[in-house]
């Protein structure tokens, strides 16, 4: 048996794979609020538990950079080693690669009915695949011919630095800069960055913040989820709605960066949380413009496709990836 993971910064997802069935037919499935745990091994001794369950090997995808078999968590204090997750769930191994990795991975498993065209076009065969999520954070990866099947690969471009495309944006880099000190894209384009975005727009006066919205933001846990209801709402609120319109634009910009560093012929994929719930934004021409918005280099990414792809395809990654390591052991 595999337990398989997407570790995240405001969920995990953990499930359970019988080989003989595949990864896309788990025996269980469960979520969890991330940082209700003081580490992953309570998690998923929790899980197992519930489902009277013992696994023989584990793959979980985390929310950061997996370096010699170790991650430390970008938006969580974790710090995770394979060999001791082993350990501690009583297995004879544990995998652990990047979550955008593991989203690269499913990448090419998906068919058609998963996913959805925001931008059409014509990919190119056995082209490069760019790979963005916006989620808690900003993921990005990336996928190569290898000759017989595609290599997905782990980035952390997300955390490069934000380059503002408009007299707009370029205001937003120096407030944030007066905030943070580097500006990442992360800071901007991801559910930590739309509050960014939103006071910004509202300390610079680009449009007024509504009283009653104002008290609803002083008490939400998390403002990012109040902020696009509103953006989405009938009517839509100004400021939430401007806000949103910023983040599209920005992550038009920055999927045409990595389209252009790895020349994705194959098409751009976008995962994560948000690209799913805020499709119609994504279709009105915003994203799309902003993608080609390169000079000289607007022709090339004309042709480029750009599909959302299924909240949960990293942890139909990580079963991808886990069961075929179990198979090649």
């Amino acid at each position: 048996m595999l337990i398989a993971g997407d570790v995240g910064g405001t969920k995990t997802l953990l499930a359970l794979y019988d080989p003989a069935r595949g990864p896309r037919r788990p025996l269980a499935e469960d979520e969890f609020p991330s940082a209700r745990y003081a580490g992953l091994e309570v998690m998923v001794g929790e899980f197992l538990a519930k489902h009277d369950a013992r696994a023989t090997a584990a793959c979980f995808d985390v929310a950061g950079p997996v370096i010699g078999g170790r991650a430390k968590l970008t938006n969580l204090p974790w710090v995770l080693e394979e060999h001791a997750l082993a350990r501690a769930l009583g297995i004879p191994s544990a995998m652990l690669l990047n979550d955008l990795q593991a989203i690269a991975q499913a990448v090419p498993h998906l068919d058609a009915t998963e996913l959805r065209t925001v931008k059409p076009g014509e990919a190119q065969p056995r082209g490069a695949k760019a790979v963005l999520a916006p989620g808690t954070g900003l993921g990005e990866a990336f996928l190569v011919w290898n000759g017989e099947d595609y290599l997905a690969c782990a980035s952390e471009g997300g955390h490069a630095d934000f380059a503002p495309a408009d007299e707009l944006q370029s205001g937003l880099l120096a407030y944030l800069r007066a905030r943070y000190g580097h500006v990442g894209f992360e800071r901007v384009c991801s559910g930590m960055g739309l509050p960014n975005i939103y006071d910004f727009l509202r300390d610079a006066g680009h449009a007024r913040e509504s009283p009653q919205l104002a008290a609803r933001l002083a008490n939400a846990a998390d403002r990012t989820p109040l902020i696009v209801q509103t953006a989405l709402g009938e009517p839509p609120d100004p400021l939430c709605a401007l806000t949103l319109q910023t983040f599209v634009c920005v992550l038009g910009a920055e999927a045409g960066n990595l389209a252009l560093k790895v020349l994705a012929t194959g098409g751009v994929y976008l995962g994560g949380g948000i690209p799913p719930r805020i499709l119609g934004q994504l279709e009105d021409g915003r994203l799309a413009q902003a993608f080609v918005a390169k000079g000289r280099f607007e022709a090339t990414l004309r042709p480029i496709p750009i599909h959302v792809i299924p909240a949960q395809a990293a942890l139909l990654g990580a079963a991808i990836y886990g069961l075929r390591r179990l198979r090649e052991s």
